[in-house]
């Protein structure tokens, strides 16, 4: 079933993409999460998530206006920020019929895994053992817990089997702000997040304060010895090579997330090439 909940002469929304919810689960602390999130050009809400975790709520909702549904927006959103970083980004999503996951980790392909509303899993148990190992999960204890979510529980619906995903990864540090959990409708999560004490609202600031902010944080990390010279250069030329035909699929399909995939690789080598001049020229 569906109800009209567009403008006048726009399309009719979807009453199970309606109370669609989303977060993007990143493993860096928010300072470091923030300069890449910026470069998506959506407007976040960024809170801390326990020891090592940062969590973003979207402000906006783009599955209600497009032809893509929930998952796919934040598959290219997780997708865009794990390109740009050295850390795995965890999307949650779920609308009316399914909720799921989608991790994506530097260039490598995205893992993910999915349930129906009433918790029938519809996914592939290898994609939990590579979930696992990307994460650095344990083999034997975290993997029996992951393993349960792919087997049939009649008393276990989507939420149940997303809480029971998150509980595993409590073991990493991860701990989500109350109010911010599997199941809630975006709205609710954005009201939650803004209630929070330190919560950061991620905007786009313009190329040059973020370009400026990426090089801050490079100069304080543990990479800035390492972010000049030939395999600097080749990675950032490798990041445009790759970035360009990916934008050019992306307009053509009018694909959101992956346009955004496709923006940052351009931005991060292009930030990357200027870096490595200015550095060369200091």
């Amino acid at each position: 079933m569906s109800f009209d909940a567009s403008p006048p002469g726009g399309a009719p929304v979807d009453a199970g993409a309606a109370g669609a919810g989303a977060l993007l689960l990143c493993r860096a602390e928010p300072d470091v999460v923030e300069p890449a999130a910026q470069l998506l050009r959506e407007r976040m809400l960024l809170a801390e998530a326990g020891s090592g975790w940062s969590v973003l709520v979207p402000e906006g909702k783009p599955w209600l206006h497009g032809d893509e549904p929930v998952d796919r927006v934040l598959t290219g959103w997780a997708t865009a920020l794990a390109v740009g970083s050295g850390w795995p980004v965890l999307a949650l999503w779920w609308d009316g019929d399914r909720s799921g996951y989608t991790l994506a980790a530097g260039f490598r392909r995205t893992v993910g895994y999915e349930w129906l509303a009433n918790g029938t899993p519809v996914g592939e148990g290898e994609a939990m053992r590579t979930f696992a190992a990307r994460l650095a999960l344990d083999p034997v204890l975290d993997l029996q817990s992951l393993d349960a979510l792919t087997r049939p529980d009649t008393e276990a619906d989507a939420r149940a089997r997303m809480l029971g995903l998150l509980a595993v990864l409590t073991r990493t540090g991860l701990t989500l702000p109350p109010g911010l959990g599997p199941g809630e409708p975006a709205d609710r999560l954005r009201e939650s997040a803004r209630a929070r004490q330190g919560v950061r609202q991620v905007d786009w600031p313009g190329w040059r304060d973020v370009v400026r902010a990426e090089f801050g944080q490079v100069d304080k990390g543990p990479l800035g010895p390492w972010v000049r010279g030939p395999r600097a250069r080749a990675l950032a030329a490798a990041q445009v090579a790759a970035g360009l035909p990916l934008a050019v699929w992306a307009v053509r399909r009018r694909s959101g997330g992956w346009t955004a995939t496709a923006a940052l690789l351009l931005a991060q080598g292009a930030a990357g090439l200027a870096y490595d001049r200015m550095r060369a020229r200091g």
